[in-house]
């Protein structure tokens, strides 16, 4: 009997050890039967937004949230080293879907979560088509929207009032204004919009599609059609006759430097960067900032609407509805309202249409997005993994273009290059 009660016991001794064992190996088990996500997070205003918010969303689920929190480039080299390595304690993370989001996928790294779309609650229907549009891949959700950004065309209100001239609504009218109020003998110049290379593609996307043109049409390079030669003229001329000295060298943060210091009647980029623009403590002419939509091209009126951070959620993760919780609860209607109060754009229309979510946006900039999310497209760059090697390669003709060099030679041969990437990805 005494063996019998021994051996019992030590059964029982083997099976509470293994049980604790599996629960301490599980990193996102809090010891007491409640759940904690790991999330990795960028080093974003939705992350600063988001974190005050928190407990609300714990005290409603049971559910920890645990965020790392990393700055853009630290973010994708974490999240490709831990998915490479089989990681599973990753739950979910934020992504930049037009940069990663296809290599993401490509690789197995984002759980698929259309079955989650069908919860009423929710409302996934009212999420906006262009920024759920660049987080599908084929019948596959792999993120949903939670940042979102369109071209628009700042002004001066004040120079085109002063000057009676209305504002441009096509690219002709654009140039025609840029050409009349350009004085470069008084430091002040028609035009300004990102020069430098690589960063300016993202800003040129929506010339190119006004124009007719595209980056590629199904695995085939077009940057070398009449069409694209057109935008990538029109582009450098633009900059090169009524933009300011050393554009070459701008990004967007030189370019709306130079805007917020008087120094430009218009300016074309992201319309989430208003706040640079209005705020008094960075732009001398924030009560003079006009919005207006990006201009239509001989081929109509396409700016980029995209969404610029999205959510997703690790395939191996063993907490994926609990993730899903998280998702729903961060993209809600009543929590994207509370984000965009604290100036971070969301995905939302019905956030869009109401008080609450545009407070703290200038009422003509709202007119804009609303319009500008009914026609735009979804995408700033060309939809590839190597994402920075094909934006070097579109690079140099925008270049070429602002130094007035041959376009039409520079866009053959860089459609060449980019012809190469495309086929060494299929």
């Amino acid at each position: 009997m005494k063996k019998k009660k021994t051996s019992t016991l030590l059964l029982f001794f083997i099976v509470l050890v293994s049980g604790l064992l599996f629960a301490c190996s599980n990193g996102n088990d809090n010891g007491d039967g409640s759940v904690e996500l790991r999330f990795i997070a960028a080093n974003h205003p939705w992350t600063e937004a988001i974190e005050p918010l928190l407990p609300e969303f714990e005290k409603e689920t049971g559910i920890k949230v645990k965020f790392e929190k990393y700055f853009e480039d630290q973010l994708t080299q974490k999240l490709t080293t831990e998915f490479t390595a089989g990681s599973t304690s990753i739950d979910l993370f934020m992504m930049r879907p037009l940069q990663e989001g296809k290599l993401f996928n490509l690789n197995g790294w984002v759980a698929d979560i259309s079955s989650y779309t069908d919860d009423a609650d929710w409302e996934y229907g009212d999420f906006t088509d262009p920024s759920v549009n660049s987080l599908k891949a084929d019948d596959v959700l792999f993120g949903i929207p939670i940042v979102t950004e369109r071209e628009i065309l700042y002004y001066r209100k004040d120079i085109f009032e002063e000057n009676n001239i209305e504002v441009p609504k096509t690219v002709e009218e654009l140039m025609n204004v840029a050409k009349l109020l350009n004085d470069p003998a008084n430091d002040f110049y028609g035009f300004v919009a990102r020069g430098q290379s690589a960063a300016a593609v993202t800003q040129f996307s929506s010339f190119l599609y006004g124009f007719g043109g595209d980056f590629f049409v199904d695995g085939k390079a077009t940057l070398d059609t009449p069409e694209a030669i057109e935008a990538f003229q029109f582009y450098g001329d633009m900059l090169r006759e009524y933009g300011p000295p050393g554009v070459l060298n701008m990004s967007w943060p030189q370019a709306a430097g130079l805007f917020g210091q008087g120094k430009a009647a218009m300016y074309t980029d992201a319309d989430s960067i208003y706040p640079n623009l209005t705020d008094p403590e960075k732009s001398v002419v924030g009560d003079k900032v006009g919005f207006t939509l990006f201009p239509a091209g001989p081929n109509g009126q396409t700016p980029y609407n995209v969404t610029s951070w999205g959510l997703a959620v690790n395939s191996k993760s063993e907490n994926k509805d609990e993730a899903m919780e998280f998702i729903k609860w961060a993209t809600s209607k009543e929590v994207v309202a509370k984000l965009q109060d604290n100036g971070v754009p969301g995905p939302r229309q019905s956030v869009w249409d109401n008080q609450q979510g545009t407070d703290t946006f200038p009422s003509e900039l709202v007119d804009v997005i609303n319009q500008a999310n009914a026609i735009g497209r979804e995408y700033d760059r060309p939809l590839v993994i190597k994402v920075n090697d094909a934006r070097d390669i579109i690079g140099t003709v925008i270049v070429a273009a602002i130094q007035g060099e041959d376009v039409e030679a520079a866009a053959k041969a860089a459609n060449k290059q980019f012809q190469e990437l495309l086929d060494d990805e299929k």
